[in-house]
């Protein structure tokens, strides 16, 4: 008999795994020519994010660095997998278990890179004018 703390494990690796193969699935999807401009565009940024080799939020910060990995990417690669037709997302999963077993690894996002360095950049800009309007550096 198989406890259920094993089974409860059993269960989040394999979630784990879809949401992996999800995430490589939707960077075939992406690139599908009959997939909605709409779709194409929310996918593009999930995709640069999932397979981005850095973190929006850095894993060695406790708790937080660990939300996007665990929270933010999962749920939007969940909306983005909803908004997909089904039969090209079907197709793309495919693709993705292909890749995965065949390459071993998910493909690096160099637009992942420049998302998230985009991101910290406009947080930092709009950190200091709110510090200069604020007063704080007089």
């Amino acid at each position: 008999m198989v406890s259920p703390v094993r089974g409860k494990a059993a269960r989040l690796r394999e979630w784990a795994r879809r949401v992996k193969r999800d995430g490589v699935a939707l960077w075939f999807a992406c690139r599908h020519p009959a997939t909605p401009w709409w779709v194409k565009v929310l996918c593009g940024v999930v995709v640069a994010y999932a397979l981005s080799p850095i973190d929006l939020i850095p894993d060695f910060i406790p708790v937080l660095g660990y939300l996007d990995d665990v929270l933010l990417l999962p749920a939007l690669i969940w909306l983005t997998v909803r908004l997909m037709p089904a039969p090209i997302m079907a197709a793309s999963r495919d693709q993705a278990t292909q890749w995965l077993t065949t390459e071993g690894k998910k493909p690096r996002s160099r637009w992942g890179v420049a998302l998230v360095v985009g991101v910290w950049l406009a947080v930092a800009i709009g950190g200091w004018a709110w510090w200069s309007r604020a007063g704080f550096s007089q």
